[in-house]
């Protein structure tokens, strides 16, 4: 009796334990973190089953530090607890401290909403921010810069040694640094050089840019790119200074030096040009010349009245035409294929089905399956699986959008619809339905 009123009692509190949506935050990489560093704290966001509305992450403020929302796109995780499966979602969070010391992180709200007995529920969690510690070290003085695998490169659009009095030098400089923000890189110190004129542009800043590393490795950063234009009046040798960069290495935790060797700028005398000497135009033309002038001012005239007659007459030929023209070159195979890739790319997984009918009926196909098959590619046939599944059945897959619209191409010249199992309902004398006696 009192295992079975046990039983009841839990049966009775089962709404209570119901599973609900939480939230835990670490940071990647906490140790020996320096000023200037880029910290990064990773939050994930879990609910039972699947998720009816994405999370918004909110930003926050922490005093002297610079806080961030990661731009790399969002992860999906997938965990069970308690024999509950749960569907998560990870971001990111840069925070880059201005000083030494103590950073407590705040606690954040996440608006979300996942499915609940069938029914989309709304909610809000509140995930606690770890703190982290950033010390001070004599070695980095006050260079707040820090970051990883730091390289500086320039370029002249022209050689510096054979410039000529007036000409333009454009010089660019480049830096490149791993683990940071391109608006967090310092600017370069060019220095000054008597006897040439210096004008520095804005400068270009850039993220998630691609370098080649060691080896036939390929290292993801950002770029600040410096553009001077050197100009000199007179003649002579002008150098450059070089250019020191300093920055502290976080992976090896000292202070390092990127440089650039001087340069120098040889002008030389600009060329004399000669002169041309004007010659002198007689004030009074021959009549005969006058009078031809005229002639072929009124034929001219005239061809632009027949041209504008002829024009208004086949007007409504010529709006047809160019409609025509418009139509088919709309139509062409190479911008449908173009429009379905867009959708696929941005539309919904609706209009991404419809957009696969379309493109099939074209193609001389019933259904999506029959082009689907007579194409012979599995990584289409996986994908447009996983659509079908998402929209007709559930959404416990991810649909690789890329990977579909690229697994998309154009049939090929010679190719040919596959052969239909019954004849049209309306036969034609290109396709009749029996054969002539």
């Amino acid at each position: 009796m009192r295992l079975l009123a046990v039983l009841i009692g839990l049966l009775a509190c089962g709404p209570g334990f119901a599973a609900e949506p939480f939230g835990r935050a670490s940071i990647e990489g906490a140790e020996e973190i320096v000023p200037g560093q880029q910290v990064h704290v990773v939050v994930d966001v879990f609910a039972p089953d699947f998720f009816t509305s994405p999370p918004q992450f909110p930003l926050f403020d922490v005093p002297d530090a610079l806080v961030t929302l990661s731009n790399d796109r969002a992860q999906n995780l997938v965990q069970t607890i308690d024999g509950v499966q749960y569907s998560g979602i990870r971001r990111g969070y840069a925070v880059v401290p201005e000083r030494a010391g103590s950073f407590p992180l705040p606690v954040i709200e996440i608006d979300l909403g996942f499915s609940s007995d069938g029914n989309s529920t709304k909610a809000i969690v509140k995930v606690a921010l770890p703190s982290f510690d950033v010390g001070a070290f004599s070695h980095q003085a006050a260079m707040p810069f820090a970051a990883r695998g730091l390289t500086m490169t320039e370029s002249f659009d022209r050689d510096p040694a054979s410039l000529k009095v007036g000409d333009a030098l454009v010089r660019t400089v480049v830096v490149f640094a791993e683990d940071t923000q391109a608006m967090l890189i310092p600017p370069v110190a060019f220095g000054t050089t008597a006897g040439v004129a210096r004008y520095e542009k804005p400068a270009v800043l850039a993220d998630g840019v691609e370098q080649q590393g060691i080896g036939r490795s390929v290292e993801t950063g950002s770029t600040r790119s410096e553009t001077v234009v050197y100009t000199a009046s007179d003649t002579g040798r002008f150098p450059l200074p070089a250019i020191s960069y300093p920055w502290f290495d976080v992976d090896e935790h000292v202070m390092s030096a990127a440089t650039l060797p001087a340069t120098d700028v040889v002008v030389a005398p600009a060329a004399v040009a000669e002169r041309i000497q004007p010659e002198l135009q007689r004030e009074n033309a021959p009549a005969s010349r006058v009078w031809k002038g005229w002639l072929l001012v009124i034929l001219l005239c005239a061809i632009d009245l027949a041209v504008a007659a002829f024009a208004w007459w086949r007007l409504p030929a010529i709006r047809t035409w160019a409609t025509r023209v418009r139509q088919r070159r709309r139509n062409s195979p190479r911008r449908r294929l173009s429009r379905i890739r867009t959708i696929i790319r941005v539309g919904d997984e609706l209009a991404v089905y419809r957009g696969l009918q379309d493109w099939s009926g074209t193609l001389g196909y019933r259904t999506v399956s029959e082009w689907v098959e007579a194409q012979a590619c599995p990584r289409l046939s996986a994908q447009v699986a996983i659509l079908e599944r998402r929209l007709f059945r559930s959404r416990d897959m991810q649909l690789d959008r890329a990977a579909l619209a690229s697994a998309i191409t154009l049939p090929v010249a010679d190719g040919r619809p596959p052969k239909r199992a019954l004849p049209d309902l309306n036969p034609t004398a290109e396709n009749p339905l029996l054969r002539p006696l």
